[in-house]
């Protein structure tokens, strides 16, 4: 995200929060206080303007063909799904509240990390509304660290989970006979396979997250979790990843001189053969590239024995959303079984649920377990049990600072 838009929107609306204050509280309340039937009734024959990225196929694929026609089925709700990036949607909901527009646009937005604390931080979001929610109070752990924050951020009930992710690495098993499964083995592979890895040059979503990796399995990941955001402090903490860095910089390809900037542009260069390894933050992104024909059938993910970071992404609902009610409907039924059991499949989406495990009865477990992952993906108890959690979205940008200042030389 354009961390100058975050900084202006914050200013922006410190300026603009206290108009509506009183109202807005009323009008929260008068949903949350109703039982649950009547909000079903009140969503019926309604429209839900559904806002968030647009840019994979496949995932607008599943809103659009499973969850459109099953909502449509179940509750005789229409929905309206908009492909926006998030910097599009929070100027919407920040030219809403400044205008002190009652209903806005949007019903329910897709979000999480620094987006959703600045939209949290500066009264864009609805609730707290997931306790009125029957299937959140039914399968989800409310005292799970992935519920209860995103990105080091208190969630407090203003956002449900959608989904987990998980970063993997991806290899060529024609190609590669041995994966590295820790740092010291990555700069050994890279050393006797010169010039055929690389990684997208931060702030690229993925090269950013395989940078915190190598951080997290020189560091440790601990001493992250309540950091203060300041560089010194993070730049010490990190100087030993930093080093790795430089270390493995002349042995990448076109010897670190440059990099890909994009997570699209490496994955082109595995497919091209160009490069033996690509990687992603979605754990079956391997079995989708396989069905398109993109990448090769020898292709299949791993992991680092110490783990890979995960993340939680998230839904919520903004302060002056048009129709609540159908909102709440929406996400309640995105936390169902049947809904989270078709986005894990990877001929839908292959996005990891967020349901506990322990609150499935047998029945539940099996519709989980009777999905077929797909050859080269990793299962799902597998990843977790190597499940490393973010960092608070506040380093985030300093980590890519200091990565910017200190690997690419000068020129590049």
């Amino acid at each position: 995200m354009k961390r100058l838009a975050v900084i202006l929107l914050t200013l922006v609306l410190a300026l603009n929060l206290a108009a509506c204050g009183n109202q807005q509280t009323k009008q929260q309340a008068s949903v949350l206080e109703k039982d649950w039937e009547t909000i079903l009734k009140e969503a019926k024959g309604t429209k839900v303007n559904f806002y968030g990225w647009g840019g994979s196929q496949m995932t607008n694929s599943w809103i659009d063909n499973y969850l459109a026609k099953r909502l449509k089925e179940e509750y005789d709700i229409t929905l309206n799904r908009v492909g926006m990036d998030i910097d599009s949607i929070l100027n919407i909901m920040l030219n809403e509240k400044q205008m002190e527009v009652k209903e806005g646009t949007i019903d329910v937005v897709w979000i999480n990390g620094e987006n959703f604390f600045t939209a949290k931080e500066n009264d864009l979001l609805f609730g707290p509304f997931t306790d009125k929610l029957p299937n959140f109070n039914k399968y989800i752990d409310k005292d799970s660290v992935e519920v209860k924050y995103d990105f080091g951020f208190q969630v407090e009930g203003y956002e449900a989970p959608y989904g987990k992710a998980q970063f993997v690495m991806i290899h060529d098993k024609a190609r590669v006979d041995k994966v590295p499964v820790n740092h010291e083995e990555l700069l050994q592979f890279v050393k006797n396979n010169p010039g055929e890895f690389t990684y997208p040059a931060p702030p690229d979503f993925t090269g950013s997250a395989f940078v915190r990796n190598i951080i997290y399995d020189i560091v440790g990941y601990e001493q992250f979790l309540d950091m203060e955001p300041k560089k010194e402090v993070v730049e010490e903490a990190i100087k030993p990843a930093i080093d790795y860095f430089k270390q493995l910089k002349p042995y990448l390809w076109k010897e670190g001189k440059t990099y890909p900037a994009t997570i699209a542009q490496l994955d082109n260069m595995f497919a091209d053969k160009e490069v033996v390894m690509t990687m992603s933050y979605n754990p079956n992104h391997v079995v989708s590239k396989k069905q398109t024909g993109e990448f090769p059938e020898t292709a299949s993910s791993f992991v680092f024995d110490k783990g890979t970071i995960g993340n939680t992404h998230f839904l919520a609902i903004p302060h002056n959303a048009p129709n609540k009610a159908g909102a709440l409907a929406v996400i309640n039924f995105i936390l169902s079984v049947e809904a989270q059991a078709s986005k894990y499949d990877p001929n839908n989406w292959g996005d990891l649920p967020v349901l506990d495990n322990d609150k499935l009865n047998e029945e539940e477990k099996e519709v989980f377990s009777k999905i077929k992952i797909g050859e080269g993906a990793i299962r799902q108890d597998v990843l977790l049990e190597h499940r490393l959690p973010e960092m608070p979205a506040n380093l985030i940008p300093i980590i890519e600072e200091i990565w910017m200042e200190n690997i690419p030389a000068k020129g590049e």
